[in-house]
């Protein structure tokens, strides 16, 4: 469903459905008690002003009653944003694709407190394209690469190789060595379920069901401090690489939510979680021609006493 709203400063509208039915008078009812934790009047004068619309872009009264409309749209207006201090670095740029760097604690696209401190966002503002979108996405804690579509009529064909599990996909971790000194036998290959159930910022794992998610771990370097593996993931389940590694014994280093969930504090910019997108293999679905991209970037914790592992 199209916005009638154009983008913003690299930010789209946010579509908000509501209820046809139900024990408000109004819409604008609706969304005073949905957004509780907002100033119920600030939120109304902005019915007032106009900045809440329909479909068709007409603005939404304020006493519009309940089912007569379904679809609003409105700019989010966040608190004041803190800047996240670190710049995306664009590794590549044509006709349909965008390659970049993202860096760590920046996430992909806006939510919760991030708005224009998102990939997303900073890239629209930066290229001046406001049809810029995200083939995929990267954990806001996890640095490396990330691709964007440049135009809306080609976008498909690149989603579809992720979906079809197309895209060869090669991360790297640094983790800590186990208190009893024993690593996993590498080469490892990890399966489990993994859930994300709603309103739950960590995933679960079932071992009651058939596994959904495989990642192939393998030992690049390690020294008496930590272990630093390749992995290269077969599914792409929300934090399966963390998850993995947690109950292989390696958990990431500087890892808030696995294998225990710590109390959420303030970023600390000098404790990255130690998780990097290192490389992205397909087959272009516009040319046929293999395209492959490497990061630039490199974990902090990485042990320097090896050779880099070949990928060829």
């Amino acid at each position: 469903m199209p916005s009638p709203l154009p983008v913003r400063d690299g930010v789209g509208a946010t579509r908000l459905h509501v209820p046809l039915t139900g024990p408000w008078p109004t819409a604008a009812a609706y969304m005073v008690e949905r957004f509780f934790h907002l100033d119920p009047e600030r939120l109304l004068e902005r019915f007032d002003r106009g900045d809440i619309v329909r479909a068709d872009g007409s603005p939404v009264p304020r006493d519009a009653p309940l089912g007569s409309v379904e679809f609003v749209w409105y700019y989010r207006e966040p608190a004041v944003e803190t800047r996240i201090p670190f710049e995306i670095e664009i590794l590549h740029q044509d006709d349909h694709l965008v390659v970049v760097d993202k860096p760590h604690f920046l996430p992909t696209t806006p939510g919760g407190k991030f708005l224009q401190n998102s990939a997303l966002v900073r890239l629209r503002n930066l290229l001046d394209n406001p049809d810029l979108a995200p083939i995929h996405r990267l954990d806001r804690a996890t640095a490396g690469l990330l691709m964007f579509a440049t135009r809306p009529a080609t976008r498909g064909a690149y989603q579809l190789l992720f979906e079809n599990r197309q895209v060869q996909k090669v991360y790297e971790a640094v983790s800590a060595r186990p208190a009893s000194g024993t690593l996993p036998s590498f080469p490892v290959v990890y399966r489990n379920n993994i859930v994300k159930a709603r309103g739950q910022v960590r995933v679960q794992v079932d071992d009651a069901k058939e596994p959904n998610s495989e990642t192939l771990v393998e030992l690049m370097d390690s020294d008496e401090r930590v272990v630093h593996t390749l992995l290269r993931p077969h599914s792409g389940k929300m934090h399966q690489l963390r998850v993995h590694l947690a109950a292989l014994g390696i958990g990431i280093l500087n890892d808030r939510f696995y294998p225990d969930l710590l109390d959420d504090l303030p970023d600390d910019f000098e404790r990255p979680l130690q998780l990097l997108a290192r490389e992205l293999r397909f087959v272009d679905p516009l040319t046929g021609t293999e395209r492959v991209f490497r990061t630039r970037r490199t974990l902090q914790h990485a042990p320097r006493t090896g050779a880099p592992v070949s990928d060829a």
